[in-house]
This record gives structure tokens, C-alpha cells and sequence, in this order.
């Protein structure tokens, strides 16, 4: 009997964990909707800006930021929870793997969970804790920024910012590898307007402006996107987590009923034999 007690209590052990399973994973899918949400939103504003840049240099070619004298700096977007499976161990292999980053790079890392993995290493700049939820990736997005904006991560002399973003997108576990330089070249052949724009202050005013409002807009678009990747990666977790549990405590309960089974018969025995031996009993 002691074995059977054993494993109910395994069994309802098993039961609650289950039933916080499903609650963590019923909260991501909930996540994940309001994520979608302001995903698109960010995405729309993005391409408008990447549109005004295309527009704005076919007037200004000679403004375009110049890559020479730029400081590279990676940004690796991991996660601030557990329970997503090789969710940022995927982004130490990627940025092991890059080639175009030199070994005087410069690294921030944005989530405890990465920061955990990475240690102590002389390349990392800074570590920020990332976002749980979605109304906290704007307090990540000022960290963010204020870090990028540190000594560590500025270039030596005057120059733009190379930075490169190892994030997740989407629900098929592939690491992004994002450059923004932060505009693509500008192409004579595509000219929106046959006049410029109207400006309202400086020319390089107005690009130093835009260049930070499209800094701000990806990298924003990055975080929900990883956030977002990280939600659909713990439900799979926890999806295939409970089906597990589930196997188990069917397999537990098999065994308990067999035990209980072994129980009862035993049960029967006795009986039978106590019958018999009074039988025997009153005949003598």
C-alpha cells in the first residue's frame, strides 16, 4: 500500500505541475496576440521612414552616412525568462559565427538569462535586463539607446554608429542577423518627386534627426519581434513539456492501478482464507 501512496502523491504532484504549465503557456498565447498587434504597428512605421530616407537622398546623395571611421557594435537581444529552450544559446552560435565582425568588437547584451550565459567577457559593453511583457520593451528600448549612446560603445573619432542586431523573428528558431547603417545607398534611377523636399530646417539637421528616429523604430521592431519569438518558443516548450507529464502520469497511473489490483486480490486471499479457516474451525 505504501508503494501505491507514493505514486498518487507523485501523480497529483505531477497534476499541479501540469495545470502551472498550461497557465505559463496560456499566458504567452495571450502574449503572443497582443505582440502581433504592436508588431505591425512598428513595421508600418519603419517602411514610412525607410521611405522618407529613399526619398530624401535622391535629392542629397552627398549626405549619405559614410561607413569609414564607424564603430561596429552588436546588440544581442536574448531573453529575460526561462522555459524557451535553446533561445539564446542560438544567439551565442550566430554571433560566434558571423565573420564580419572583427575580434574588437563591441557587444551589448539586452536579457538576464543571455547575460547569464555569457559571463564575463572584455568584448561586452554593457548588460540590460530585457522585457518580460510588452509595455516593458519602451524602458528596454531607453536603456538600450542610453547604452549606445555610452563612451564604450561610441567611436573613437567622429563617425556613425555599424550597428549589428542578433535577434529572433518569427516561429522558425532562425537567428536574424540585422545591419543598420543605418540607410540604404541612395539610387539616382528612383526619385519619388520630381522636386525636393521642403525642409523646414537644415538639410544635416533634419538627417540627424531622421537617422535617430529610424534607429529608435527598428530597434523597437527588433525587441517586439524577439519578445514575440520568445512567447511562440515557450509555448512549444511548455506544449511539449505537459504532453510529457501527461505521458507520465498515465504511465503512474497504470501502476498504481496494478498495484491496487495486487491489493485487492491479496485482499481476496485473505478473506478466502479466513473463511476457510473458520469453516475448519466450526467443523472441529
Amino acid at each position: 500500500m505504501s508503494k501505491r501512496r507514493d505514486l498518487e502523491t507523485q501523480i497529483h504532484s505531477l497534476d499541479d505541475i501540469r495545470e502551472i504549465m498550461n497557465a505559463m503557456k496560456n499566458l504567452s498565447l495571450m502574449e503572443t496576440h497582443r505582440l502581433s498587434r504592436f508588431l505591425d504597428t512598428q513595421r508600418r512605421v519603419v517602411t514610412s521612414i525607410e521611405a522618407a530616407a529613399d526619398d530624401f537622398f535622391s535629392f542629397y546623395p552627398h549626405l549619405f552616412p559614410r561607413e569609414e571611421g564607424a564603430r561596429r557594435v552588436s546588440v544581442l537581444i536574448g531573453s529575460e525568462r526561462g522555459f524557451c529552450g535553446d533561445f539564446n544559446e542560438s544567439l551565442l552560435r550566430a554571433l560566434n559565427k558571423d565573420a564580419q565582425i572583427d575580434r574588437e568588437r563591441t557587444v551589448i547584451i539586452v536579457g538576464s538569462k543571455l547575460a547569464a550565459k555569457v559571463g564575463a567577457d572584455a568584448h561586452v559593453a554593457a548588460s540590460i535586463d530585457g522585457a518580460g511583457v510588452a509595455e516593458e520593451v519602451q524602458p528596454v528600448l531607453v536603456r538600450l539607446m542610453d547604452a549606445l549612446s555610452g563612451p564604450d560603445a561610441l567611436p573613437a573619432e567622429p563617425g556613425p554608429l555599424h550597428l549589428t542586431v542578433f535577434h529572433h523573428q518569427g516561429d522558425d528558431g532562425t537567428v536574424r542577423v540585422s545591419e543598420l547603417r543605418p540607410f540604404r545607398p541612395p539610387d539616382a534611377k528612383s526619385q519619388y518627386c520630381p522636386y525636393p523636399p521642403m525642409l523646414n530646417v537644415a538639410a544635416e539637421s533634419f538627417l540627424a534627426g531622421m537617422a535617430e528616429q529610424y534607429l529608435v523604430a527598428a530597434l523597437h521592431e527588433f525587441l517586439y519581434s524577439s519578445l514575440m519569438a520568445e512567447n511562440q518558443r515557450r509555448m512549444r516548450h511548455m506544449d511539449g513539456a505537459v504532453r510529457r507529464l501527461e505521458r507520465t502520469s498515465s504511465d503512474l497511473l497504470r501502476r498504481r492501478n496494478i498495484l491496487r489490483q495486487e491489493e485487492i486480490t491479496e485482499e481476496i486471499e485473505i478473506i478466502m482464507l479466513s473463511v476457510e479457516a473458520f469453516g475448519l474451525a466450526e467443523l472441529n
